[in-house]
């Protein structure tokens, strides 16, 4: 299955907890002023990979402790990221995903849409919500303004509610 991406970081400590590979997706309706990777705005742009080949490429990292999707907007291309999140909980990895969108938003668009079921499904961890530059807070964990959330998925869809995980020095406080 193809998928559309800006690029990828095979090691990562930066983009979510542990060692991680992190696949920039293309394309994002979002447009947020001061976004850190407005590159990765135009559908038409980056490179076709195919999600096997990814697939490969995370099961040749060894001592990584999962993959993030950030974008881009993975939602946006919810059938592709959803097979490679699966895959990543496959070999023993976890799954965290940055989306301009918010949880409440991805839930309702969910109940419509099988495959962004399927991939909030497979994720572990969400930041969610639009990056606002009034909100930039360069002291926040995992996240770049104060109105995004760090998400734990599996325990918010089973509340129907978004429950808060705290990570890095937020969970040491």
């Amino acid at each position: 299955m193809d998928i559309r991406i800006a690029g990828i970081v095979n090691e990562s400590v930066v983009d979510g907890p542990g060692i991680r590979m992190v696949i920039f997706t293309q394309g994002c309706p979002h447009n947020c002023p001061g976004c850190h990777n407005p590159e990765t705005h135009d559908f038409d742009g980056g490179q076709l990979r195919q999600t096997g080949e990814l697939v490969s490429q995370m099961a040749s990292q060894r001592y990584m402790a999962g993959i993030t999707i950030s974008g881009g907007e993975p939602f946006c291309q919810p059938g592709p990221c959803a097979v490679l999140a699966e895959a990543a909980h496959a070999q023993g990895k976890n799954v965290m995903i940055y989306s301009g969108y918010t949880f409440e938003q991805l839930l309702a668009l969910s109940r419509d849409d099988e495959n962004i079921r399927r991939l909030l499904n497979a994720c572990d961890i969400l930041v969610d919500g639009p990056y606002i530059e009034a909100q930039r807070n360069l002291d926040l964990v995992f996240r770049g303004s104060e109105n995004q959330r760090i998400i734990d998925v599996p325990a918010s869809i089973n509340k129907g509610t978004p429950i808060i995980k705290l990570l890095g020095r937020d969970a040491r406080k």
